[in-house]
């Protein structure tokens, strides 16, 4: 079985190489990848990882996750230790120095300088909002008064660098754009979230208020958005023909398709639809690609969303292969109830099964039920989004890859 699907994945690569025309320098896949701010501590990962483990090389972006909007609709830091006050000791460095006492910029921001200058055509994202950080979106573009406030005070901060406590620009150069990730307009997100109908027209105009101000700041700037996969949310929240037009490109929820919230299991980040999946309705990223499509994005500006974790029952004991069984819980996770890094599921004993025609994978031990995506699945995404001439691929979240960067290289792979 294993040479066969390692049979099957040089067979995509090479299909992907014959079946669409190579595209021009300027017309790349994006590669993208969600780094997290909090991930310097209980996970210890660095910026440094990402040039080690060989996966920077591999990649076009990097969103930094996240800065927060502030009930007065202003961007703010919401760890600034994280950000730009930690001393960076020299073997977490990227090259491999010290942060010296005093210097203009500490933390995360300064390793990621560090990495671009060591990797010259790597483009870093500040990324907005988030799941935990979302909740003032709707009262911070409410108005064309707060919309321009809140286009501006992002921009000073995260863009030209003007840092709390730091000298004005100490930050400038970091970022080359922002991520827009709110999480949801519209339509129901973290508890606490404020949501209003006109979200969704609010967000169409903060992001042609942004776009405007970027234009102003650097032509440069880039301006992307993260959105989420059901035709329900992006009908509630989005414009999208009319937001496309102002995104360099967004990059698409393609995981968290199913999860333990639900009773059952399935495919949390299937490729395309399982005619077998009893829900209704039946999700996958194709399905998602389709529904945006459908409503005017362009496909060069669609960049699908993989997962570098995989999602998790217990009390799934009704045998079989495990899928679409019922199951008692979230099984145990070592971060969060229900979830676990790749790199912890690939080691993880119990029986893999697979499917070919959904692009699915999942783990089943008799009672604990894992979906998630590994090098294969993601060489399938990969050609999927190659034969779509699409924009591209991101994964949430990097730190979750293993220390081989196994699945940003089955990624590069195909899209480089």
């Amino acid at each position: 079985m294993k040479r066969i699907l390692i049979a099957l994945s040089s067979l995509l690569v090479a299909l992907t190489a014959i079946a669409v025309p190579a595209q021009a320098e300027n017309d790349r896949y994006k590669r993208v990848a969600y780094f997290i701010q909090w991930g310097v501590y209980g996970r210890n990962y660095h910026v440094k990882d990402m040039d080690v483990s060989g996966a920077a090389a591999k990649l076009t972006h990097v969103n930094y996750a996240f800065g927060f909007v502030n009930a007065e609709g202003a961007c703010y830091s919401a760890d600034p230790w994280a950000d730009w006050q930690r001393p960076v000791p020299a073997e977490q460095s990227v090259d491999g120095v010290a942060d010296e006492p005093g210097q203009a910029l500490n933390g995360n921001l300064n390793q990621l300088r560090k990495l671009k200058a060591k990797h010259p055509g790597l483009k870093a994202l500040i990324s907005l909002g988030g799941w935990t950080g979302s909740k003032y979106f709707s009262d911070a573009v409410l108005t064309a008064e707060s919309r321009t406030k809140l286009a501006q005070s992002c921009i000073d901060l995260w863009l030209r660098g003007n840092l709390p406590g730091l000298e004005p620009g100490a930050g400038a150069g970091v970022f080359d754009g922002i991520d827009l990730d709110w999480e949801w307009p519209g339509s129901s997100g973290a508890d606490g979230n404020i949501i209003r109908p006109e979200d969704k027209q609010n967000f169409t105009l903060f992001v042609e208020e942004l776009r405007s101000q970027l234009r102003a700041f650097s032509r440069d700037a880039q301006l992307t958005a993260f959105l989420p996969a059901a035709a329900a949310k992006i009908d509630a929240g989005f414009e999208v023909r009319r937001v496309f037009r102002q995104l360099d490109f967004a990059t698409v929820q393609g995981y968290d398709l199913r999860g333990s919230w639900e009773n059952r299991t399935g495919h949390q980040s299937n490729l395309l639809t399982d005619r077998r999946d009893p829900n209704d309705p039946r999700y996958s990223v194709d399905q998602t690609v389709r529904d945006y499509l459908s409503r005017g994005a362009p496909a060069r500006k669609l960049v699908i969303g993989v997962p570098a974790y995989g999602l998790g029952w217990t009390g799934v004991t009704d045998g079989g292969d495990g899928l679409y069984k019922p199951a008692t819980g979230p099984a145990p996770g070592k971060w969060a109830a229900g979830a676990e890094d790749y790199k912890d599921l690939v080691n993880k004993p119990g029986k893999r099964h697979r499917d070919l025609r959904t692009g699915a994978v999942w783990l089943y031990d008799g009672n604990e039920f894992w979906s998630y995506d590994d090098p294969v699945v993601l060489t399938q995404k990969a050609a999927y989004i190659r034969l779509k001439r699409l924009g591209g691929a991101m994964m949430w979240s990097i730190d979750q890859d293993d220390s081989r960067a196994s699945l940003t290289t089955a990624l590069y792979r195909v899209l480089k």
